[in-house]
Parts: structure tokens; sequence; C-alpha cells
């Protein structure tokens, strides 16, 4: 007989829909749980309501245990050491290995060159030597009174670097071969998925904006990237080390999607989780995903006992899912030595060598493959 009464929060298709949900994504909170399966087309519930459903179905949160140091450090004498060999050297040519070759220039050479019939004294200096000067600058990270004599005086250079930072160019160069990559990989010129991620580096002495992170041991400044699932860059910031990511987070994930409306889902890690994803949602419409590791022990992970086909929690390095792209796109710009230490006191100019780094690596991908 039914007696009526209250009627459950969630009906039994939707409880079966969670429970998905929670296979697909065993390390959400409850408040990403509920977002996700409204997002589904469900129903719009509390996460209070989510933890009872939870319990109901005997499933559990299990947290990772400290691991225990296993014996002494290994000896300095013990470790393996590499060093630089024959494989590693570059046979000597009239050029610098860091200049433009000609079907590099072409790609971008209206980006800097004057359009014809302006008016004005021609140029002093050719905009292609001063954009192979930069170009050295970046990867070699000498100082610019430091320019080989091969180049334009440093005065010069550094000139018109600057007045390109103003103008954009570098970012507009950096869009140009993003499009031609992604159309040429057989992808839509604009992304619909981003991951955003951020670095401290340290600072030099030279002075301008710093901060100690206190989580990484360093002080210096932090570079905010949000980029797209090849890895290639949409947007930058550059801030204070001390700044945590998600206050970091609006700025850049702003000018990701002022540059590419298409965005429709983000992926993160757990310090954009909670407050921070929810007003990223909130603002810019788009789905925000946050991937954790499996050993984090702030959420932990949901676990069946039901289920024994459910995969246990794997000891050791594990590649997290979409934030790998992130994190190379990282190490890509720290083959640039430039990029190892801020030595510039504008963050603007801090902001412009991850533009010039970026667009570099696509130019030599594009030019080798045109």
């Amino acid at each position: 007989m039914d007696r009526g009464g209250r009627p459950p929060a969630l009906l039994p298709e939707q409880v079966a829909l969670l429970l998905t949900i929670v296979s697909q994504m065993p390390h959400a909170t409850l408040d990403e749980l509920a977002s996700e399966l409204e997002h589904r087309g469900a129903v719009r519930v509390c996460a209070a309501t989510i933890r009872r459903a939870l319990r109901a179905q005997g499933i559990v949160r299990l947290m990772p245990k400290r691991k225990a140091l296993e014996g002494p450090p290994p000896k300095a004498s013990a470790l393996k050491r590499y060093g630089y060999t024959a494989a590693h050297r570059r046979e000597a040519g009239p050029h610098y290995s860091t200049d433009l070759t000609d079907a590099e220039w072409a790609l971008i050479a209206d980006l800097f060159e004057r359009p014809q019939g302006e008016r004005g004294a021609p140029p002093r200096y050719e905009r292609r030597h001063l954009v192979d000067a930069c170009c050295y600058v970046l990867r070699t990270g000498c100082a610019w009174r430091l320019l080989p004599v091969s180049f334009a005086p440093w005065q010069a250079v550094y000139k018109a670097f600057v007045r390109w930072v103003q103008a954009d160019a570098f970012e507009r160069m950096r869009d140009r071969l993003r499009q031609q990559w992604r159309v040429r990989m057989g992808r839509n010129a604009e992304p619909t998925a981003a991951i955003i991620d951020a670095q401290s580096t340290r600072s030099s002495p030279q002075g301008g904006d710093s901060g100690f992170d206190a989580g990484k041991k360093v002080k210096g400044r932090k570079r905010h990237l949000v980029v797209d699932t090849l890895g290639f860059l949409l947007a930058v910031t550059v801030t204070a080390a001390n700044v945590q990511d998600r206050d970091g987070a609006a700025q850049v994930v702003g000018q990701a999607c002022a540059k590419a409306p298409t965005i429709e889902r983000l992926y993160t890690d757990g310090a954009y989780g909670g407050k921070c994803a929810q007003a990223i949602e909130h603002v810019h419409g788009i789905r925000v995903e946050v991937v954790r590791r499996p050993g984090n022990r702030s959420t932990g992970r949901l676990h069946d006992p039901q289920q024994s086909l459910w995969p246990q929690p794997v000891a050791g390095f594990v590649v997290l899912p979409k934030r790998w792209v992130v994190e190379r796109t990282h190490a890509w710009d720290e083959r640039w030595r430039r990029m190892v230490m801020h030595h510039d006191r504008n963050t603007s100019i801090s902001t412009a060598w991850v533009w010039l780094a970026e667009a570099r690596i696509l130019l030599s991908r594009l030019a080798n493959f045109s």
C-alpha cells in the first residue's frame, strides 16, 4: 500500500545516470557531480542529495595512504650523469641556426614589413634581420648589449622589439600560425576545448613585479597559460609568483574566450576547482572539468565495493588525461633560454617572449611541411 509522502529527489534512471558519471569522474567532488548531472539534462540537486544517493548505492570515497620513505636517498656518485656529446653539436655555417629561412619569413613577412607605398624614410635595417636578432636573444638568453656584431646595433633591435610588443605583432603572428597548423592537422581553425595551467619561474634582480610561490618554493613570476588540445597557446598572462592560480585564471580565461569564442570546455587541475570553476562557468558559459591526480588527498576517489571491475588507484607516475598537454607546452617554452628566468621589468615584455617562442616553434613546423 502506497502511504504517499515526499517523492525521492532522484528517480531510478537518474541514479543510474549518476553512477555512470561517477565511473567516468571518480575524482570529482560532490558539487562537480551535481553540476555534471544537471548539465546532462537530468535534474538539479544539491551536494547533500548526491551524498545520500551514493551512500545508498554503497559507493565510498577512498583516500590514498601516505608513502613512507624507503631507505636513504642515493648518493651523488651513484647517479647517472649526462653531458654534451657530439650528437648535440651542429655544423658551423655562414648563418646562425636561429635565423629565419626564406620559407619561414614568407609566412610572416607582412606582419613586420612596411606596407607598399607608405610614406616616410626607408628603414635603415631590414626587418628580417631585426627579427633574427630577437630570435637569437630568445634562444641564447644573452643580454641585448651582447648581440653579435653581425646583427644591427642592439639599440635598434631593442627599439624595434618594443615597438612590435606594443603593436601585438608577436601575438598576431602566433595566432595566424596556430590557425594554419590546426587546419593542416584536419581541425577547425578555432578550438572547442582548452586546458589551463600556471608555472612559477625565477626572476632576476632587474626588478618589476615579483613574489614568492610558497607551494613551489620559487621567488619570481608566474605564467598563466591557456592552450588548445594540441598544446598551442591561446592566451598568456604574467603575474607575480604569489598570485594564486585561481586568482589569475579570470584574466587569462577571459582573453582566451574573447579570442576563441568557440571554446565549450576547459580542463584544469585541482587548483582551479570549487568557486573558481563555478565562476568561470557562470561568466563565460563554458564547462570546467577538473582533472585530479589519482593519489590526491583533497577529494580521494569514489569507489563502489560491489563493482570489482572498477580500476583501483595506481601507484607511481600516471599520465593525466588532457593535463599533460599544457605541461608539455611549459616544457617547450623552457627550451628557450630567455624563458628560464625573467630578465625584464615589464611583464608585457615577458609575455611577448612567450608569444615569440611559441611562434618560432610553429614556424619551423609549417615551413618544413610546406
